[in-house]
């Protein structure tokens, strides 16, 4: 990768490396250190401390060496470029020396300073500031994780600001997972002199999920669920602690979705996915109710009326299923309100993708359900309709898991491999 940005080199060891051991006994130590006289043991011990001290200093020379030979300069970004959202994370240093400020080029303060001023990036863009991570200490240096979003057709607007900004004199090669990366390649080569390096979506999805699940030890727990899911006035969301997670369902709800069931970190397997996620969703919402984007259409869904809704969903657990067929007679029809009709097109979404994911777990004799991807942002009906069909639908057995950073894990996986390539 070509950068010109400027590192700390007096410390910062990665935790990654770990050092080879050295020889302690004479034999394998250079002469002159121990001798073998049993009537001097204080010399010998002397000489001990002595040898252990130089092996101690060569072997922290040797890490710090490694990791600066290792760790790429300057701008560090992941992106996810989803077929709705393109989600960017952004490493900012904080430890920055007087002597790397002096150095560092203009453009590189320009582009760190337009990202962290800002919580909104033109009419769409946007910082999720309650989901920065702070005093991340990242391939030895410390920082802020910064989450940023933006609608993947203003993508040509962001393509343009980093032309405008010179990033490609920072950073030609940009870590990137998602449909997006393979879509937009040329885009981003004619548009903005930016190459990307193409990474595998799920191998992302779980790195990331894992990592950010790993780092969020203070503060607000990243996993949490709704207790009592089938009692509305009891649902409450308390945190969860996810320790020894394998084995665990993960499912993805982005445009689409995608199942997968995981073993380990380096183990796991796609089980199956469907179309009907969140551009579905959205999709009809735009089409039924003529609203615009995923925020409104989930704020008229939210004052649809409720007596319609639960009875949709006691019709589904009831085995008769009748999402809009209420929509066949010409009176109610007149009578619906847009409302209405984007609740109903929530439900239908959700306790579809609810459903399949039941039959997975069962398929797969996995118990543990956790759910990520955008479509759950500032969504919390959907959260506890899926809370809802995994309890009901499996007897109290299967809870369903939710995670703070919801849509973010393919590009801090994306970030990841930036910094440790796989």
């Amino acid at each position: 990768m070509a950068f010109n940005g400027h590192q700390r080199d007096d410390e910062g060891i990665d935790e990654d490396e770990t050092p080879t051991k050295q020889p302690r006994s004479n034999k394998e130590m250079p002469g002159g250190y121990f001798r073998h006289e049993p009537n001097n043991e204080a010399t010998a011990s002397a000489g001990r401390a002595t040898s252990e001290r130089r092996t101690s200093n060569s072997t922290t020379r040797h890490r710090v060496d490694s990791v600066k030979k290792t760790r790429p300069p300057f701008p560090w970004f992941g992106m996810d470029i989803g077929g709705t959202l393109v989600k960017l994370v952004y490493f900012e240093p904080k430890d920055i020396t007087a002597e790397e400020e002096q150095e560092e080029v203009e453009n590189l303060k320009s582009i760190r300073r337009y990202l962290t001023s800002n919580t909104a990036y033109g009419k769409t863009g946007i910082r999720d500031v309650h989901l920065e991570l702070q005093d991340l200490t990242l391939c030895g240096r410390t920082g802020n994780l910064h989450f940023i979003r933006f609608p993947t057709h203003d993508l040509p607007a962001f393509l343009q600001m980093g032309r405008n900004k010179h990033f490609s004199s920072l950073h030609t090669t940009l870590c990137a997972t998602g449909g997006g990366a393979y879509k937009f390649e040329s885009d981003f080569r004619t548009m903005a002199d930016l190459e990307l390096h193409k990474l595998d979506e799920l191998d992302c999805l779980i790195r990331g999920v894992l990592y950010i699940d790993s780092v969020m030890s203070s503060g607000p727990s990243e996993c949490y669920y709704f207790e009592n899911p089938t009692d509305p006035d009891r649902c409450i969301q308390r945190p969860y602690t996810l320790e020894n997670p394998y084995p665990l369902l993960l499912v993805n709800i982005g445009s689409g979705v995608s199942i997968l069931a995981v073993y380990s970190e380096s183990n796991y397997k796609r089980v199956t996915g469907t179309s009907l996620g969140g551009g579905t969703f959205l999709g009809l919402c735009c089409l039924l109710t003529g609203c615009s984007t995923f925020e409104e259409a989930l704020e008229m869904a939210s004052q649809g009326e409720s007596t319609r809704v639960d009875k949709l969903v006691r019709d589904i657990y009831g085995g008769d299923y009748e999402s809009f067929g209420n929509m066949m007679s010409k009176e109610k029809r007149e009578s619906v309100s847009k409302e209405d009709l984007a609740r109903a097109t929530l439900v239908t979404i959700t306790n579809n993708i609810g459903s399949i994911t039941r039959m997975c777990a069962l398929n797969e004799n996995i118990e543990r359900v956790v759910f990520v991807g955008n479509f759950l942002r500032v969504n919390t009906l959907s959260m506890k309709l899926l809370a809802y069909a995994m309890d009901y639908w499996s007897k109290g057995q299967l809870k369903a898991l939710f995670l703070r950073h919801e849509g973010y894990f393919g590009a801090v996986g994306a970030l990841l491999e930036l910094l440790h390539p796989s």
